[in-house]
């Protein structure tokens, strides 16, 4: 059977669980938001808000500031690599050790556990003996004392990398490391390690499950998984015979995506929802334009007379449909949220007034901002 590219459209959208409404959130909350969308992208710009409270309460309303770190601190969620950093349901940590106990993901970890092995074990044992510590904390007494900043930083990363220390928290954004065995659950680490094609296959359905539907590249894309199509394709295959997930043609003659088998095709439409810039909806860009026709653009790293949209973007959801693109900026100080710049998308019929003034009213008071000013 052949569906209708906005059938997939509304599938994905209603997913995503945008909230219609501004309400107030706990712990428990966002725990489940981490484990439904899978991963949570972190990103250190905190132009309106930072990237993964804005993904977070986009779906749920406020929450506590210190909520985050203190799911790292007790274990209940993690911080590892996926589509990029982000925050992840603690049960993942089994599936991750595959690379952990590789090579992790960076060349230049290895070279400064190689280069600098001299630092490891007097960095574990300060963590040992004084709990969470930050890079800033192995801040040295110049060249000639044992820390230089720069080798201890690059040695904690790789460590996190490898698995031998967890993110405990932030301060000021900034990584606090700890031991993992002192975080994470000792039943989390008992876990046997899955194999890699059981770890594929369970990956491939939380992806699908996440987001609605997807493509096999746009899976490998949520996990950023190396290895193309040849890693990944023939689990997918393994996983529509086993009737663990569904296969369906597109209309517009483009690649098919994966549902779960009991996915009905069709779907709420989303309220009115500026949505991060590194939200889960947005993370592929390709799929993007295919099923809804909009070009994502993130122009924060280009110089100021280069920007088409402005400097930190959220495009505005409304229905199935992006609509348009607002350039924001919080100003705590003065409890306002300032919408610099509204660019709507072209042949986009309707009252966008309204519906910006509501997602932005809304996102002021998830905020914890007083008023919207244009």
């Amino acid at each position: 059977m052949t569906v209708r590219l906005a059938a997939i459209r509304r599938v994905i959208v209603a997913r995503q669980g945008f909230a219609p409404r501004f309400r107030r959130a706990g712990a428990g909350e966002v725990e489940e938001v981490v484990r439904r969308l899978t991963a949570v992208q972190l990103d250190s710009i905190s132009t309106v808000d930072r990237a993964h409270r804005l993904t977070i309460g986009a779906r749920i309303g406020a929450f506590p500031p210190d909520t985050v770190p203190q799911l790292l601190a007790d274990g209940r969620i993690f911080e590892y690599w996926a589509h990029e950093a982000s925050l992840l349901p603690i049960e993942l940590w089994p599936h991750f050790r595959l690379v952990m106990e590789g090579q992790g993901h960076w060349g230049a970890h290895e070279r400064a556990l190689r280069d600098h092995a001299d630092l490891v074990e007097p960095i574990l044992e300060r963590i040992r003996l004084e709990g969470p510590l930050g890079s800033r904390d192995f801040e040295g007494q110049g060249s000639g004392g044992m820390w230089s900043w720069k080798p201890a930083k690059m040695v904690l990363e790789a460590l996190w990398d490898r698995g031998q220390l967890v993110i405990a928290g932030r301060q000021n954004f900034q990584r606090r490391y700890d031991l993992t065995e002192r975080v994470i659950p000792r039943h989390i680490l008992e876990t046997p390690q899955p194999s890699e094609d059981e770890t594929l296959r369970t990956l491939a359905l939380l992806a699908v499950e996440a987001r609605g539907a997807l493509t096999e590249p746009a899976i490998r894309e949520h996990w950023r998984l190396k290895g193309g199509r040849a890693r990944l394709h023939h689990h997918l295959l393994a996983l529509v015979d086993e009737g663990r997930l569904r296969e369906v043609e597109v209309d517009d003659g483009g690649p098919s995506f994966f549902v779960l088998p009991d996915t009905e095709l069709d779907g709420d439409p989303a309220p009115p929802t500026l949505v991060c810039p590194f939200d889960n909806l947005v993370w592929d860009r390709p799929l993007l334009e295919r099923v809804f026709g909009f070009r994502h653009v993130i122009e924060v790293y280009k110089r100021e007379h280069e920007r088409e949209f402005g400097y930190y973007v959220l495009p505005l959801l409304a229905g199935d449909r992006f609509v348009g693109r607002a350039d924001l900026k919080a100003d705590r100080a003065a409890g306002v949220l300032r919408v610099r710049r509204f660019t709507p998308e072209p042949r986009v019929r309707g009252n966008l007034e309204a519906k910006l003034d509501r997602a932005a009213t809304r996102l002021a008071r998830v905020l914890g901002l007083e008023r919207v000013e244009r």
